[in-house]
């Protein structure tokens, strides 16, 4: 009978021994083999979450967005794509994500950024951390004269009846997704660089559409509202609005009024809060270097037997914006000027329904105007000038988006 006294001494137990303590080591180094071989994986599909849920977002991304709203959707698509086989795993790195995004007009950024921890094969042991970020670059594409921001409207831009409207090398842009998008009708003529939907169009094709770049781009991807970044002023002291049908008027608050006759604006940034500009009859609307805030239901009417020739200023923060209407505002705003009428700059209704009824003599030379507006109807003859830099004071408008991973 072989006992433990017999073991020591023999040349099978001291083998044995040797091997035992020879193999600590190696099961410690073939544990960390694991442990690499595995937080390695997950820091992979950790990084290919994060890549895909910031490429995601970037298609949906709007400037309007709150910190918490890129937050919440990053969140959705970086958890839809992460997929680990540890519970706690997911959890960890789920809590730890943040995203956040950056930039201005000319490029927007979405960073987001998360961390794993392993749990360790040898028991006791610390876990393996692991951090990844992401970042996804959102650049404009094709500069744009009239942009819808609705993002379901059926003919979100109309374009009806006897129009013949004139953009080259301009396009024409709806961020709705709907089936027709951008719609014409009628005899209605167009010509532009192009025309870009998130949905598609109707009755945009040869001969009644002329588009440089052949046919519409549909199903792309939302374009950027251009004025996201404005903030209105702050108001002053209601000004007084003197009687008579004709007068002039001095920068500064509006307050509860209805402004009606031949209005002239001294150059200015003007507050209308409440207000409604209705020249009525044979009235005008006068002003070079104006900025027109429509505030707190304020709207302005302009009907075809009226007259209307405004421009914005051409330097400050309000370059290039000739009538903002703040968000919120769902009053209709409607420019039907008659002969001899001119609008450049900026017209921006991000709530509300614009109606821009061009002529012959308004628009004849082309006008460096942009058309922003919740939905916008387009009527009468137009020619919007494209190269309008000196006007605008930098300030652009663009179509559809590029998104590129540049980390």
């Amino acid at each position: 009978m072989f006992t433990l006294k017999d073991f020591w001494p023999s040349e099978r137990g001291n083998f044995a021994v040797a091997t035992a303590i020879a193999m600590l080591p190696i099961m410690v180094v073939v544990a960390g083999t694991m442990d690499v071989t595995g937080t390695s994986d997950d820091a992979a599909q950790l990084q290919n979450s994060l890549d895909a849920a910031g490429l995601a977002v970037g298609t949906q991304y709007l400037p309007s967005m709150t910190a918490g709203d890129v937050q919440a959707l990053g969140l959705t698509f970086f958890a839809a794509n992460l997929s680990v086989a540890d519970q706690q795993e997911y959890s960890d790195s789920v809590a730890a994500f943040s995203a956040s995004a950056s930039g201005d007009p000319s490029a927007y950024y979405i960073s987001l950024a998360s961390s794993i921890n392993r749990p360790s094969f040898i028991n006791g042991a610390a876990p393996w951390p692991a951090h990844r970020s992401a970042t996804v670059k959102m650049n404009p594409g094709a500069q744009a004269c009239v942009l819808a921001l609705d993002p379901h409207a059926s003919a979100a831009i109309s374009l009806q009846g006897s129009t013949s409207v004139s953009m080259s090398n301009c396009v024409i842009a709806a961020n709705s997704d709907d089936s027709s998008a951008v719609s014409r009708g009628g005899s209605a003529q167009v010509s532009a660089g192009c025309v870009s939907t998130v949905g598609g169009t109707s009755g945009i094709s040869p001969p009644s559409a002329n588009l440089a770049c052949g046919t519409p781009l549909e199903h792309q991807y939302a374009s950027f509202d251009p004025l996201a970044d404005v903030v209105p002023p702050a108001y002053s002291l209601c000004l007084p609005v003197p009687n008579g049908k004709t007068y002039t008027l001095s920068p500064g608050t509006y307050c509860d009024k209805t402004l009606s006759g031949n209005i002239t604006l001294n150059p200015g940034v003007y507050i209308m809060r409440g207000v409604s500009i209705k020249p009525g009859g044979n009235g005008s609307l006068t002003g070079q270097g104006v900025t027109i805030f429509l505030m707190e239901g304020a709207q302005i009417i302009i009907n075809a037997n009226e007259k209307v020739n405004l421009s914005p200023p051409t330097s400050g923060p309000y370059a290039g914006i000739t009538i903002f209407e703040n968000h919120g505002n769902t009053s209709a705003l409607t420019l039907n000027g008659g002969a001899n009428s001119v609008i450049s700059g900026f017209v921006y209704a991000p709530d509300a329904a614009v109606t821009f009824a061009g002529n012959s003599d308004m628009s004849g030379q082309g006008d460096c105007l942009r058309l922003v507006g919740l939905t916008v109807q387009m009527t009468g003859n137009s020619s919007i000038k494209t190269d309008c830099s000196a006007v605008f004071g930098d300030r652009e408008m663009y179509a559809g988006r590029y998104i590129t991973l540049v980390k």
